[in-house]
């Protein structure tokens, strides 16, 4: 049975008190606006981009500093769990139509039915939020490059530029990848966005005046965070195709 992921989305997650400023952020960055909210607490929000299907989310969580995720619109739900659960994943909720999952090494993502979007944001500002980076303990990381490989058929699963990186790369057309990282500790499963970008420091300057904050630099990726706490990464890769940029 099938089992194709057609969709994907960025969900990032921020405190509840703090979902306001994430959205007024990051709308700006993506040059978005608002759909409606939803949920019991008018928790969930999407990111809408004008003549392009959305590919962002934001979540207003009640514990914790948020995180981020990835969710996937497919072609059957049900076969997509079964698969996932086979692989090593557990269910964290049912919810009917959808479903809340978690990686063997604890990373939550959701499944949901494919509603037709087929067309990817445009780059804004020189940067498109293309990846969703999974921080991992060194004792977990082989095990979720497996799972993730195994989970997306037609996704190019494949070593990154450092040794520390794994990619998991969707089919043309879709607008969010996976980026695997292995930390230097022991520690809890987190996640962060990435943007690519084809000037990381005139992009830091634009996000800097939005609000965000330096946290740190390193060779090909810069480090910021939002006004909600959130901290993302700035990477010197081609926004139109996702690939790193060949530094001269």
């Amino acid at each position: 049975m099938s089992r194709q992921v057609l969709w994907t989305y960025a969900f990032m997650d921020r405190p509840y008190e703090l979902f306001g400023s994430a959205c007024e952020f990051w709308t700006a960055v993506t040059d978005t606006r608002l759909s409606e909210l939803r949920g019991e607490n008018k928790e969930f929000t999407t990111l809408l981009p004008d003549g392009a299907d959305a590919c962002v989310k934001v979540q207003g969580v009640s514990s914790g500093p948020g995180g981020a995720h990835l969710d996937f619109p497919v072609d059957d739900v049900r076969e997509f769990v079964r698969s996932a659960l086979r692989l090593g994943a557990e269910t964290v909720a049912e919810h009917g139509t959808w479903a809340v999952l978690r990686s063997p090494a604890g990373q939550l993502f959701c499944t949901m039915p494919w509603r037709g979007q087929v067309t990817r944001p445009p780059v804004v500002h020189g940067s498109r939020l293309d990846q969703v980076c999974i921080d991992l303990a060194p004792s977990a990381y082989d095990a979720e490059v497996a799972f993730w490989g195994g989970l997306l058929p037609g996704w190019h699963s494949r070593p990154g530029s450092l040794p520390e990186f794994h990619v998991v790369e969707p089919p043309p057309g879709l607008p969010v990848r996976i980026l695997l990282q292995r930390l230097g500790e022991e520690r809890e499963t987190t996640a962060h966005l990435d943007l690519a970008c084809a000037d990381i420091e005139a992009t830091r300057a634009h996000h800097e005046r939005l609000g965000a904050e330096f946290v740190a630099r390193h060779s090909g990726w810069t480090v910021l965070r939002d006004p909600a706490g959130g901290t993302y990464c700035l990477t010197g890769r081609d926004p139109e195709t996702g690939g790193r940029v060949s530094r001269p």
